[in-house]
């Protein structure tokens, strides 16, 4: 009972724990340009184009109206003050002045064409996602994030790595704590890159404030935007849109590296691809899919269904002794990799393996004393996908 009022108590607090990181997004070796002190009250300079013109045009659109502000309540006090009923002096009798009135129209409206000019050219270029170099759709989950690269068949899910026990205080919190995750999107610094945002189940925000970069990821829907990264670093963010209880659980991290750098990534990243699809015609023993199976749950399930597999009552169900997890395989299949309509069971099918797959179901049945024995295979998900 315990573990489970935790549980309610960490998921229901989720969007106060991003409160520490609302005005740091840059890290690793730029992490001592990090904002302190007064900068944290301001936005973030940036490393692209965007994120610099949108700076300037706030710093200008700020201190215009610093000035006005001081030069309207300046009059104002001055006036209270200089012709103040104590000091004798008499209310003037009229009531208007065609002068003033023409002053105080035509003023404001050349103060907002110089402010609209740069803020409209700003503004044209934010939206120009043409003659990118490089692809990436973003797919956001509920609490997590698929890259794919396309043209270059690479796609994988980035999900929070911030151990469950520093969520719940049983041990230290890390530097990145809330915002590290198993797979960051790596980009080449001086590329334009096009992101075409999408979400598969409710509403969420892609949002990086050092690349000047928020957009909704809205189901059935694709936005876009763009960034060219002018500095190297790892650069972090955030879902910016309330998406449930684990929005506090969804963070961003952009590798921005060199040409070269990407190049090699990109490669190693196709070799690991084929490989898993390799590992797929592989016959696992019942020990190596439940201790990959153990590690995919983790990461992939146990944000809903709890570690221990006993869920969050009224929330999410328990797979510790449930009818999926004892019943037959194929029902078990169907539930994962199509996930259950009407519900917050998402279907994995386009987000895991079929290596991570098998191992999942077969740990779910044989884990937490459930020990129903059968195992399986990544062949027999891939027969389940084809046979639908």
């Amino acid at each position: 009972m315990l573990s489970r009022l935790k549980s309610l108590t960490a998921y229901a607090l989720s969007p106060l724990l991003l409160l520490p990181f609302a005005g740091l997004s840059r890290a690793d070796e730029a992490s001592s340009e990090a904002p302190t002190g007064w900068d944290l009250l301001n936005m973030p300079l940036g490393v692209t184009s965007v994120s610099r013109n949108s700076y300037e045009i706030h710093m200008i659109t700020l201190w215009v109206c610093v000035v006005i502000g001081a030069a309207v309540f300046g009059v104002m006090f001055y006036s209270m003050f200089a012709h103040r009923k104590s000091s004798g002096r008499e209310p003037a009798t009229f009531h208007e002045s065609t002068t003033v009135e023409l002053l105080w129209t035509i003023v404001p409206v050349f103060i907002l064409i110089a402010l609209a000019w740069p803020a409209t050219t700003y503004l044209v270029d934010m939206y120009d996602t043409d003659e990118a170099d490089i692809d990436v759709k973003i797919t956001a989950y509920q609490w997590k994030w698929q890259y794919e690269y396309l043209g270059e068949d690479v796609q994988f899910m980035s999900e929070l790595s911030t151990a469950e026990s520093a969520v719940y205080g049983e041990s230290a919190k890390s530097e990145f704590y809330l915002s590290e995750v198993n797979e960051p999107l790596v980009i080449p610094v001086g590329k334009k890159v096009r992101f075409l945002i999408t979400a598969k189940d409710v509403i969420h925000a892609w949002w990086v404030p050092d690349l000047g970069v928020k957009r909704d990821a809205i189901p059935g829907f694709v936005n876009e935007t763009w960034a060219r990264v002018d500095v190297p670093g790892v650069y972090r963010g955030f879902c910016a849109e309330l998406c449930g209880k684990g929005h506090a659980f969804m963070p961003i991290v952009v590798n921005a590296v060199s040409e070269t750098d990407y190049v090699d990534w990109l490669a190693a990243k196709k070799v690991a691809v084929a490989a898993e699809r390799e590992l797929a015609k592989k016959v696992f023993t019942r020990d190596e899919l439940m201790a990959r199976g153990e590690e995919a749950y983790n990461r992939s399930c146990a944000s809903c269904h709890m570690a221990n597999g006993e869920g969050i009552p009224g929330a999410f169900p328990g797979l510790k002794g449930s009818a999926v997890a004892l019943g037959p395989i194929e029902t078990h299949l169907d539930v994962v990799v199509n996930g259950v309509a009407g519900t917050a069971m998402q279907a994995f099918s386009g987000q895991l393996s079929e290596v991570d797959l098998a191992a999942i179901i077969t740990y779910e049945r044989n884990a937490w004393g459930n020990d129903v024995g059968d195992i399986v295979q990544p062949v027999d998900v891939l027969k389940f996908k084809q046979d639908q």
